[in-house]
C-alpha cells in the first residue's frame, strides 16, 4: 500500500472517528463467550459506543493499492472464513503475499503472542489472560475483532436412529466422558456398542469451547477443587480420536454408525449429505436459533491484531478494514452466521481506536 494512499485513508478514518465521538465516551458493548472462572485481563475495549453510521460502512479500501505480506494463523473454524475474505481481497486487486495457516486457536495465539510470527490471530474463542500477558511481554497489545458467529455442530452417522436426532447437553457430556464406554452407559435404551468419539485436538478453540460449555457444567462443581476435570474427562474417554483437521473428524463420523463428533458448522454444511446433525436440547442449529440465542452451542468468531503491527504494516489494517466491511456478504456461503450489528459495530470502532487513539 502506498504511503500516499494510507495517509488518505488515515484522514478518512479520522473524520469517521470524529463523527462517532461523543462528549462522554462509554465502553462499546462487546459480546463475549462464557469464560473459565479465573479470567484474564482482557484486551482493551473500544473507547467509543458504535455510532449508527458506523454500523454499516467503513472507510473504503482499494485492494489495488495494497501491497506487502499478511500473515494469519489460528482457528481451523475461522480458517474457511479468513480464506474466503483473502480470496475476495485478491480478486479485487491485492497483489501482496498472504499466508493463512489452520493450526487451532491456541497454537495461533502461540505464534501471535509468544513468537510474534503472525500479524493476525484467528480464534474461535476469546483470548486467555495468559495469552494476553504473553503478548504484552513481547510488546503487543491484542485488539479483538468480532467477525461472526458459529453454531457448533454435533453430528452422527446418517444411519444412527437410536438417538432420534437429539441429545441433551448433559447426555453429550457423558457421551464424551470416561464414564461411558458403550452407548447404553448413557441411556439403557441405547445399544450396548462402543462409542466412537471424534473431537478437535487440544490446540483447538473448538475443543476449549466444548470443554467450557458442555463438559465443565457437569464435571466442575467447585472451581478450585474440580478445575480441569471437564478436560480430564474428555481426554480420558475410551477410544477418543483427536485431530486438528476437521475433515478427519468428518471422515471418522461418516465411517461408523456408532460414531459421534463435533466441529464448526461450516464443516457440517460442506458435508451435510454425509452426516446427521443433532439437535441439542431439542433445538436445531440454524440462522434463526443462532440469532435469537436459543441454540445452546452458538459461539463468537474472532480475529486479533495489534495497533503497532497495523501501523508498521498498513496492509494488515487494510485487510481488517476490508473484512469488517464485507464479512457479512461472505459469511453465509462459508457456513457461519453474521455477528450482531452491535458486535460488528464495536469491532469497527476497535479498529479505529487502534489506529487513531493509541
Amino acid at each position: 500500500m502506498s504511503k500516499r494512499y494510507f495517509a488518505t485513508l488515515l484522514m478518512v478514518f479520522a473524520v469517521a472517528v470524529s463523527a462517532c465521538a461523543s462528549p462522554t465516551p462509554t465502553a462499546a458493548p462487546v459480546t463475549q463467550p462464557t469464560q473459565p472462572t479465573a479470567q484474564p485481563t482482557p484486551p482493551p475495549a473500544p473507547t467509543e459506543e458504535p455510532a449508527p453510521e458506523m454500523m454499516g460502512a467503513m472507510p473504503m479500501v482499494n485492494p489495488l493499492e495494497v501491497e506487502g505480506d499478511i500473515i494469519l494463523a489460528g482457528s481451523s473454524t475461522v480458517f474457511p472464513l479468513a480464506e474466503a475474505m483473502m480470496v475476495r481481497f485478491q480478486d479485487e486487486g491485492y497483489g501482496g503475499k498472504p499466508t493463512i495457516d489452520s493450526i487451532g486457536s491456541g497454537a495461533g495465539f502461540e505464534r501471535f503472542c509468544k513468537t510474534g510470527e503472525t500479524d493476525i490471530s484467528n480464534a474461535s474463542r476469546a483470548i486467555k489472560s495468559s495469552e494476553v500477558e504473553s503478548c504484552r511481554a513481547i510488546g503487543r497489545e491484542p485488539v479483538e475483532f468480532r467477525i461472526g458467529t458459529d453454531a457448533l455442530a454435533v453430528v452422527v452417522n446418517p444411519a444412527n436412529e437410536f438417538l432420534g436426532g437429539n441429545v441433551t447437553k448433559a447426555q453429550l457430556a457423558k457421551i464424551f466422558s470416561s464414564e461411558a464406554v458403550n452407548w447404553s452407559d448413557v441411556d439403557p435404551a441405547w445399544p450396548a456398542e462402543p462409542i466412537l468419539r471424534f473431537s478437535p485436538g487440544t490446540d483447538s478453540g473448538t475443543f476449549d469451547y466444548f470443554v467450557e460449555v458442555v463438559m465443565n457444567p457437569v464435571y466442575v462443581k467447585d472451581a478450585k477443587a474440580d478445575a480441569g476435570k471437564g478436560e480430564e474427562q474428555i481426554l480420558a474417554a475410551a477410544g477418543i480420536q483427536l485431530s486438528e483437521d476437521d475433515n478427519v473428524l468428518v471422515q471418522g463420523v461418516e465411517g461408523d454408525v456408532n460414531a459421534i463428533g463435533y466441529f464448526g458448522y461450516a464443516y457440517y454444511q460442506e458435508n451435510a449429505s454425509r452426516l446427521q446433525l443433532l439437535k441439542i436440547d431439542g433445538v436445531e442449529a440454524n440462522a434463526g436459533t443462532v440469532d435469537n440465542n436459543t441454540y445452546p452451542l452458538a459461539r463468537p468468531l474472532f480475529m486479533y491484531s495489534d495497533a503497532k503491527i497495523m501501523a508498521e504494516k498498513p496492509q494488515v489494517a487494510a485487510f481488517l478494514n476490508f473484512v469488517l466491511t464485507y464479512v457479512n456478504e461472505e459469511i453465509g456461503p462459508v457456513g457461519y452466521f453474521p455477528a450482531s450489528d452491535s458486535a460488528l459495530g464495536a469491532a469497527k470502532v476497535a479498529l479505529l481506536n487502534a489506529l487513531y487513539m493509541r
